[in-house]
């Protein structure tokens, strides 16, 4: 059986590769990461800079952007994997407000964990470690969409976090970057608490 194009999923990644390697290639990246980052100490209203975009619109440009291709590499990976499995279970359109959902939350435990932070916060981590939490809870113990979600699927929910933190950890020493802890559970919750209202929904659509 042939199964569906995730088409969702495709447009996230090719949006998200295309503006990235855009800003890197060009050079733009610190000049992007002030326009188009999350800034914690905005929201507390410190002035962005010129041309700056809208606070509320920045969780979503921030994960269009990234510092290096390298951290890039690793969020388009996780992207395409979980993607495609999770829009299976929960269709293209649960699939967006999940990355989309993820993506608000993401910040909002980054400006929890340092609300007058003045770094811009970019990358798609947040929105990808709520995909992340689907797919585990989703796949962890059987196809869940075929059936109930197994509570058994928690050991290795928290196992996948932890190996997706330490992945994100050795790139950013590696590197000499910075992660976002904040913004990694704060997606990361969003996707728990999430996959089962919209498999709820998709199958009561369905009906």
């Amino acid at each position: 059986m042939k199964l569906p194009t995730p088409r969702v999923t495709i447009a996230l990644t090719a949006i998200t590769v295309l503006v990235s390697l855009a800003v890197l290639l060009t050079g733009n990246g610190p000049w992007a990461g002030h326009v188009g980052g999350f800034i914690a100490a905005r929201v507390g209203g410190a002035t962005g800079s010129p041309g700056a975009l809208p606070v509320w619109v920045t969780p979503l440009s921030a994960t269009l952007l990234h510092g290096s291709a390298v951290h890039l590499m690793f969020n388009i990976v996780v992207l395409v994997y979980c993607g495609r499995s999770v829009e299976l279970a929960l269709g293209g359109a649960r699939l967006f407000v999940l990355y989309v959902v993820s993506a608000y939350a993401a910040v909002v435990g980054q400006y929890l964990s340092g609300p007058g932070d003045p770094t811009p916060m970019i990358g798609a981590s947040g929105a990808v470690s709520g995909l992340l939490a689907a797919h585990a809870v989703l796949y962890g113990d059987r196809p869940a969409y075929h059936g109930r979600l197994a509570s058994q699927a928690v050991i290795q929910v928290l196992w996948l976090f932890a190996a997706w933190v330490g992945i994100q950890l050795l790139t950013g020493v590696a590197f000499h970057g910075s992660m976002a802890i904040g913004a990694h559970i704060g997606g990361f919750a969003a996707g728990l608490l999430l996959v089962k209202p919209l498999l709820r929904w998709r199958h009561r659509g369905a009906r």
